[in-house]
């Protein structure tokens, strides 16, 4: 007995969310706060907000109506925050408690493009989609001026930062900057020298500069005294956003004096610094290699001297302003999660790659992010090296990269190489020491990559060119596209999978054919080797997995269960059990013995695509096409030692209930044998009550002092008592006591009380029938008695 409960105990019978790694930022405006502790930016209907220094999310903003939020913005003293929706909707938020305090109609008849605080947190501007602009005392609670003229969409508004002049600039579709006047409600200039739609205005400390930014890959500097423009910059670039840079010498960014310096941010994905004197650009940053890094969107938090631009596949990226040295790195959005590894010696990283030639390692418990840069195109698969600190990548670029993480967290590309020819879908690496890899591709081949001495020298440097690896061997294995490779754990085995419907064994390192594996009738997503037995598993399209003996290459059990493709197997439990994902979003574990499925674990809502599980086995990493990366954790023990405390609380109190049903103290047990869930126990001490000389006054009692979630209870069991015409009596009795002592209020407050009185009302009418039935019967035997004439006894004569 004691072998089978340990044979049990060594299987998996149920993983939970342990956390959930989802997009907080999907596009549109993102914003920092003062003291640069807050990130602030948009997600469809909400506004999430983020703490800086862990990555963690803090609260997510939503508007009633639910909508997509249009734009936010964030007043200078950083109190109000105020929300637009599609709704025409205008929120107001007390963000650090995350409650509305004014909602109210923004009166556009078009959605709020943009939102702008004044400099005294108190008058705010809405820009609309039908061209016009409001201005609202937030304080008060009420519109001050409407202003009309622009032409097309109001997509950019703000306030003169002097709040004595009370000037409030605009600009729309038509490329003029507007500048209006709200203490005479008109528009006092016009400025017009782009020929694009701006895209962002900027003031100095002093008030008497504006700089302006448009897509005509000009910034403008304009003189607030007399609205004329000073200098035209050309900047070669389409610029999203332009920052003017504190009048003060940074050396790092190439300014030397305090003359007029700024930085922008457009679709060459750099950041760039600009004499405004000379026009001449004193500072580029570095170029990465990577599309997709076109900057969006850039924000300068001058009291917390840091600098957020955002990126066009949604990272955010914080730097120190005054040296544009990178802080923290933000990954707002990974699309679709194509593969997702576990990283580090202790499983402590997770390294994601997504539709995106970047890659993602999060620090598990920090929540910090790291953006990898190195592919060019997007990255299909991943695997890890056994220690952990080496991973492998392959891309669409027909490329592979091999990365190091030092023991600080930072990963850096150590090698590369290329030599397929059409994108490589899927990498293996080696398992018993960091000697080699395996690629397969769309060409239909697979290539064996060992690893130089060098890339293994831990004398290596960090900051060294990546070494070109070349592939040893290179076999076509396949007719189709290559969709899986894996190696055995003894590094003399590769197994592959394709979409030609088959699975084939090869010898290592010469890719010798031993043997092909066919049954499947659909093409193959995954094939994994058993880490104890000789046995390969293969995942299909056709919804099945199959394990395969690698001695006769025969099909020894089938595990149908999935509504969809399986795209992923692992053998978990020391080879005893599979873990599955598939296209339907689920995650199943089988049991390979009974050929069960013991768990169904949903938690994805589309297709699961990555899946890896922890050395100690303990956990398990899942990505998908929802976007979302989750941590499962293995909670079998748990649970097991949950159930087996509440099987031994229950026998403890068992025999205190049989103790006190003893010592007739009818007051705890009652409540015990309630929570207990006993029905027929608790019925059994209202009739031992109801036995007593002085039951009434006895039952009141008891009941009146039992908790209300005890009463509920009882209630419940009087339901099914009252069915019964043996159990109605002790029913009757404690719903008596319960009406005649509960106010009505109370008794309606009570869970599931209409149900109970619905379930009531027939029985007891049914009882109360058959009473009066019997009643009337015993009343016309008594009448039946009186009236019986019995005729009179002979007279006994007297003796003598």
């Amino acid at each position: 007995m004691a072998e089978t409960a340990a044979a049990v105990g060594r299987f998996k019978a149920n993983y939970a969310v342990e956390r959930k790694i989802e997009p907080f930022y999907k596009g549109g405006k993102a914003q920092l706060d003062q003291t640069g502790q807050f990130l602030f930016c948009v997600c469809g209907t909400k506004v999430n907000i983020l703490d800086v220094a862990s990555g963690s999310l803090l609260r997510s903003l939503e508007q009633e109506d639910q909508e997509d939020i249009t734009t936010f913005d964030l007043s200078p003293d950083d109190e109000v925050l105020v929300t637009a929706s599609r709704a025409l909707l205008l929120a107001q938020w007390n963000w650090r408690n995350g409650s509305v305090t004014r909602l109210w109609k923004a009166i556009h008849t078009a959605p709020v493009a943009a939102l702008a605080f004044d400099p005294t947190s108190t008058l705010l501007a809405t820009g609309g989609c039908d061209g016009g602009i409001r201005v609202w005392d937030i304080v008060r609670h009420y519109g001050t001026h409407h202003l009309r003229g622009s032409t097309g969409v109001v997509h950019l508004v703000a306030f003169h930062p002097d709040p004595a002049r009370l000037l409030l600039f605009s600009s729309a579709t038509d490329g003029a900057i507007r500048v209006w006047s709200l203490q005479d409600r008109s528009c006092l200039n016009v400025l017009t020298a782009h020929y694009s739609a701006v895209t962002s205005l900027s003031f100095s400390a002093d008030g008497s500069t504006m700089l302006s930014s448009g897509r005509d890959k000009i910034c403008m500097v304009w003189d607030l005294q007399s609205f004329q423009a000073t200098r035209t910059v050309t900047v070669f670039e389409s610029v999203e956003a332009a920052v003017l840079l504190p009048e003060e010498p940074a050396p790092a960014l190439g300014v030397k004096n305090s003359g007029l310096h700024f930085l922008t941010a457009g679709d060459q994905g750099v950041l760039r610094v600009w004499e405004a004197a000379s026009g001449q650009c004193v500072y580029t940053q570095p170029q990465l290699p990577c599309p997709g890094q076109e900057l969006t969107h850039c924000t300068l938090a001058r009291t917390a001297d840091l600098l957020l631009s955002v990126t066009a596949d949604h990272n955010l990226l914080l730097y120190e302003a005054h040296s544009l040295q990178l802080q923290k790195q933000f990954a707002g959005y990974s699309e679709e999660v194509l593969d997702v590894r576990f990283l580090g010696p202790e499983d402590s990283y997770i390294v994601v790659a997504s539709n995106s030639p970047c890659l993602k390692v999060f620090e598990l418990q920090t929540s910090t992010c790291q953006i990898l840069h190195g592919h060019t195109d997007i990255v299909l698969a991943l695997d890890v090296f056994r220690k952990g600190w080496l991973f492998a990548s392959c891309a669409k670029d027909q490329s592979i990269r091999i990365w190091r993480m030092s023991r600080a967290g930072q990963v850096t590309c150590v090698a590369q190489g290329s030599g397929h020819t059409h994108s490589v879908g899927t990498i293996c690496c080696s398992r018993l020491k960091e000697s080699f890899l395996v690629t397969g591709s769309q060409d239909c081949t697979v290539k064996l990559w060992p690893l130089p001495e060098t890339l293994l020298s831990k004398n290596k440097a960090v900051d060294t060119e990546p070494i070109v690896v070349q592939a040893q061997t290179t076999q076509r294995c396949h007719d189709k596209d290559i969709n899986s490779v894996a190696v055995s754990p003894n590094d003399k085995l590769l197994a592959t999978g394709s979409q030609d419907r088959t699975a084939k064994l090869w010898a290592l390192p010469q890719c010798q054919l031993l043997g092909v594996f066919s049954g499947h009738r659909r093409g193959l997503w995954n094939v994994q080797f058993s880490p104890m037995d000789q046995v390969l598993a293969t995942a299909s399209a056709d919804g099945t997995i199959k394990l395969w003996s690698l001695q006769d290459f025969s099909c020894l059990k089938t595990f149908e269960g999935h509504d969809a493709s399986v795209l992923k197997v692992a053998f978990v439990s020391r080879g005893s059990q599979l873990l599955s994902s598939g296209s339907d979003g689920l995650l199943k574990l089988w049991t390979i013995k009974s050929n069960e499925c013991v768990r169904t674990l949903d938690a994805h809502e589309d297709k699961v695509w990555g899946l890896h599980c922890s050395r100690l086995d303990n956990y398990a990493l899942t990505g998908g096409s929802d976007s979302r990366v989750i941590l499962w954790k293995d909670v079998t023990e748990a649970e097991l030692a949950e159930e087996q405390a509440k099987r031994e609380e229950q026998v403890v109190k068992q025999q205190e209930l049989n103790n006190l049903l003893h010592e007739k103290r009818y007051l705890r047990a009652l409540g015990l044998a309630i929570s207990l869930d006993h029905p027929h126990t608790v019925l059994t001490i209202i009739q031992a009550i109801r036995r007593d000389p002085e039951a009434s006054e006895k039952l009141e009692d008891t009941v009146l002092r039992l908790r209300r979630d005890q009463k509920e209870a009882l209630l419940r069991f009087c339901v099914t008592w009252n069915t019964n015409s043996r159990h109605c009596h002790e029913a009757q009795a404690v719903l008596g006591v319960l009406l005649r002592h509960e106010a009505p209020e109370e008794l309606l407050a009570y869970e599931g009380v209409r149900a109970a009185v619905e379930a009531l009302l027939p029985y007891t009418e049914r009882h109360f029938q058959r009473l009066s039935r019997t009643l009337q019967a015993a009343t016309f035997l008594d009448f039946l008695w009186h009236n019986m004439k019995l005729s009179p006894l002979p007279a006994i004569p007297p003796t003598l």
